[in-house]
């Protein structure tokens, strides 16, 4: 007779909390009983997995091998599960996406309302993170897709581009700067008042290295870690300005980009998966989805 998931479970949780007490109560069994079963797994297995000599239990050189397969066993039961429910007709589903902040902003709105338009049964759940949390995400099997940029990523994940991501100088449109068809120098920024995102943004590290190659500082007024408040202080105080994705002003009738001279370097987004992962028919009908709604929207191909 070999393992049942039961047993699975209760030596990852165990491994997991290091302490049979902990990983009981997580798992609303007794401590005795959870002990037995660990007890019934290595007898099936023929090895110690668990060191409990120690103050903490940690699993044993072969009770770290035999956890990996177990985590890997249960996410990939849990994929058959959702390819079981999964419904090619798209009448109903469920959709795990996360992305980075600057594209809550501008991208999630249009991509949920076509999303929900093309198929209201299909249910969608949004979380934004940072990338590497992300792809740590996906290698998990706890997320469908991601929305990120291009660059360097972990083993495992694959990348498909999505359109380039353009940045420039966001003002009100009441200043009357906005009214002028050439490009601002960038030497004019260097007395310009600024409203930027905080540094844990990606974006302020693109923001502030532009800045740097070019040997300017402008002042910095705000910084602010919500791309919500920096559009309401813009339009609010007037004299401010911010550097932001051109893409959040289509949205955001009172605000308008002014092109920079030199232009800010651009970026690439991106849409990431997992390597091999089973793709549900609300993913395959996402990605098509993302594709349409980019190039009506006229976003700059990659």
């Amino acid at each position: 007779m070999g393992p049942e998931l039961r047993h699975l479970r209760y030596l990852i949780a165990v491994a997991e909390h290091g302490n049979f007490t902990r990983a009981a109560d997580e798992l609303r069994i007794s401590q005795p009983t959870l002990s037995q079963q660990i007890k019934q797994l290595e007898r099936v297995v023929g090895v110690q997995l668990l060191d409990r000599s120690g103050r903490s239990v940690r699993p044993t050189d072969a009770g770290e091998v035999y956890v990996l397969y177990a985590q890997r066993a249960l996410r990939e039961l849990a994929a058959a599960d959702r390819a079981v429910l999964d419904v090619a007709d798209l009448s109903r589903g469920h959709l795990r996406l996360a992305m980075t902040p600057t594209f809550t902003a501008y991208l999630i709105g249009p991509l949920a309302q076509e999303l929900h338009t093309r198929y209201p049964g299909v249910t969608l759940e949004v979380r934004e993170m940072t990338q590497d949390r992300i792809e740590a995400g996906l290698l998990a099997d706890e997320l469908d897709l991601g929305i990120a940029f291009e660059g360097t990523h972990l083993p495992g994940i694959v990348a498909t581009t999505l359109f380039t991501e353009t940045l420039s100088l966001v003002v009100t449109t009441s200043r009357p700067d906005t009214r002028s068809d050439r490009p601002l120098p960038v030497s004019d920024l260097a007395g310009q008042q600024l409203a930027l995102l905080s540094s844990d943004f990606v974006t302020r590290s693109h923001i502030d290295n532009y800045f740097a190659e070019h040997h300017i500082s402008p002042p910095i007024a705000v910084e602010a870690n919500s791309i919500q408040a920096l559009t309401e202080i813009v339009q609010r105080t007037g004299l401010l300005a911010t550097v932001l994705p051109d893409a959040i002003t289509d949205d955001h009738p009172h605000l308008t980009p002014i092109s920079i001279d030199p232009p800010l370097p651009t970026r690439v987004a991106t849409l990431l998966r997992r390597d091999s992962a089973y793709e549900s028919a609300a993913a395959r009908a996402f990605i098509r989805l993302a594709r349409d709604v980019v190039q009506e929207r006229g976003y700059t191909p990659a």
